[in-house]
């Protein structure tokens, strides 16, 4: 990513910022398939969030 913003503007600056390693492995659709397979994904989202990923889903 730094290299290819600087080829676009190499006026730009790249900064990094790491996530703590307790959530670095934690991607938004890695919990909905984890949720969708019925997982619990309760230790990853906020209660409110795990309660509406675990609704029973309709067929589409």
């Amino acid at each position: 990513m730094a290299g290819m913003n600087h080829m676009l503007s190499p006026d730009i600056e790249t900064v990094f910022l790491s996530a703590s390693s307790e959530v670095r492995h934690i991607a938004s659709s890695l919990v909905k398939q984890v949720a969708a397979l019925g997982g619990d994904v309760s230790a990853f989202v906020p209660p409110q969030v795990a309660a509406i990923l675990a609704r029973p889903r309709s067929g589409s």
